[in-house]
């Protein structure tokens, strides 16, 4: 698990965030998801520097899951390092409206 995947983890398993579940490293229709809370239909994804050269597979796996009636988040691993209250509530904001 990279790093800014565990800061997170810990802040969302156990049902922590607003009691709503994610699980971490979910497989849906073939695409393996960082987080998702099933209750909401929410993916999280954490991006690093490496997701500069997979733009297109990204924009396609998007496409899909939007397809799939999901809504996702999209954070940078430096927004887990410099601002993870506003990760934190923009998650929960999202499940509550979409649960």
């Amino acid at each position: 698990m990279r790093p800014w995947e565990s800061k997170l983890r810990s802040h969302l398993c156990a049902n922590r965030l607003g009691g709503f579940h994610f699980r971490r490293q979910q497989i849906i229709d073939g695409y393996i998801v960082d987080f998702y809370c099933h209750a909401a239909g929410l993916v999280i994804e954490l991006d690093g520097g490496g997701h500069l050269n997979q733009q297109d597979y990204d924009q396609a796996r998007l496409a899909h899951l939007t397809a799939l009636g999901l809504k996702k988040l999209r954070f940078f691993n430096s927004d887990i390092e410099r601002d993870m209250n506003h990760v934190l509530e923009a998650s929960l904001s999202t499940c509550e409206i979409e649960s």
